[in-house]
């Protein structure tokens, strides 16, 4: 559920996030509920598509955003734009359930 009938304040903007073994790229629309990912590094490196995201501020610069890609993978970030942190939480379309913690970082490109 979004806090606001406005967009989220990541929106419009573009992020690396990099775990141990998974970097992905993640491009949030300024429409403010479109985001496209990239899996660029790891064994899902190729993935990539198209989702609707839904996001809760739980603390001043730190997100809850949550989606479910094409393939029925459902992903949930809890991001950290000031720290730079991100935890990922997901789970594969035949079941696989993974827990991350990296880094994240905007994208200028």
């Amino acid at each position: 559920m979004n806090t606001s009938a406005m967009p989220a304040p990541f929106a419009g903007r573009s992020f690396e996030v990099r775990y141990e073994g998974l970097t992905a790229i993640n491009q949030y629309d300024a429409d403010g509920r479109t985001m496209r990912y990239q899996i660029t590094e790891g064994p899902l490196r190729g993935a990539e598509g198209e989702a609707h995201y839904q996001w809760t501020r739980v603390a001043a610069e730190v997100f809850a955003i949550s989606w479910q890609e094409a393939d029925g993978s459902t992903v949930v970030h809890v991001d950290d734009f000031d720290l730079g942190t991100s935890l990922s939480f997901f789970t594969t379309p035949d079941g696989d359930f993974h827990r991350l913690h990296g880094q994240l970082r905007a994208r200028t490109d």
